[in-house]
């Protein structure tokens, strides 16, 4: 492996600064960002990437390429979910099983846009399309996770509307926010996008630094529920995205070209949501336990791939 890409990954100031946020629950301090800061900055991020992500689509030709990445990465997000599921089964309950599948099959958004960040300091280019695959890749995992739990359970009377979850996983707030940013980017003019680029592109990385804190502190505080649980979920929350990661960036080699897109498809693979599938458990699932499925994406999962697994990823997709 070439470790010039882990070393600059670790000294990453946006990384460092989540590690921050670690050490501070450790050592028991008060430092904590206001919950509505942290909505704001989470909402920014999703706006300035998916704009910027319309920007790059507006100046793509539409190719096979594309087409293919679009397809594959709903492909994978109604898959994944299905053999998790099935492996969670040895140990947790349907509910628990399914949410958990939900969340791995779905998608980070912050661990996406850490990995873009990754990618411009290593000045490896990549295409505004995969902030379209990512907002793809969100709602499908969820109905496959709730579905599964659905044909599972013998309980019929508190089997979950589907259409409703369905309309959930498609309104959701980051999912509408995604998506209308990277249609705003794409219909506007080069003239009008640079007005407002100091707000969409310079202070990117400012504000994902902050963020990133606030995830480290929120992490530190749930890792210790989930260490409780034992080693099971602890091994799933690693195992399960590494293979994820490793398989689809030998994959996509044979329909991506650019090296940045087949590390951000990887990225997806390998990704567990902590935003989108809670907000739509409460409603599909209400007997699986967030104590459960929040802190293995956020405390274990996330801190995996913005540290060791973009770099692993990337070497795999070189040597492939």
């Amino acid at each position: 492996m070439d470790f010039h890409y882990l070393l600059d990954n670790i000294t990453n100031p946006a990384l460092l600064f989540f590690f921050l946020g670690l050490l501070a629950v450790s050592i028991k301090s008060d430092l904590k960002i206001p919950e509505n800061s942290s909505k704001f900055i989470s909402l920014y991020l999703l706006l300035a990437i998916g704009f910027k992500g319309g920007q790059e689509l507006a100046h793509s030709i539409i190719t096979n390429e594309i087409i293919l990445s679009l397809i594959f990465g709903v492909a994978i997000a109604l898959l994944i979910p299905v053999y998790c599921f099935f492996i969670l089964r040895l140990k947790l309950s349907i509910e628990n099983s399914g949410a958990i599948a939900a969340a791995y099959g779905s998608v980070s958004a912050v661990t996406f846009v850490t990995t873009i960040s990754f990618l411009e300091i290593e000045k490896i280019p990549f295409g505004g399309h995969m902030v379209a695959v990512m907002a793809l890749m969100e709602a499908p995992a969820i109905i496959i996770g709730v579905l599964l739990i659905a044909i599972n359970t013998k309980d019929k009377k508190n089997k979950t509307s589907l259409k409703g979850v369905f309309q959930h996983a498609l309104t959701n707030g980051s999912v509408v926010l995604i998506i209308g940013s990277l249609f705003v980017g794409y219909f506007t003019n080069d003239v009008q996008a640079a007005g407002i680029k100091p707000f969409t592109t310079d202070l990117f990385k400012g504000f994902l630094a902050v963020f990133l804190l606030d995830m480290g502190i929120t992490s530190g505080q749930k890792l210790k529920v989930l260490l409780k649980e034992g080693w099971f979920t602890f091994a799933f929350s690693i195992i399960i995205p590494i293979v994820n990661g490793v398989l689809v960036a030998m994959i996509s080699g044979f329909f991506m070209d650019e090296i940045g897109n087949r590390l951000l498809m990887s990225i997806l693979a390998s990704s567990a949501s902590y935003i989108a599938v809670p907000a739509a458990m409460k409603l599909a699932a209400p007997k699986a336990n967030p104590g459960l499925y929040v802190p293995m994406a956020l405390a274990i999962t996330f801190p995996f791939n913005i540290t060791l697994g973009m770099p692993l990823y990337l070497y795999m997709i070189l040597l492939f």
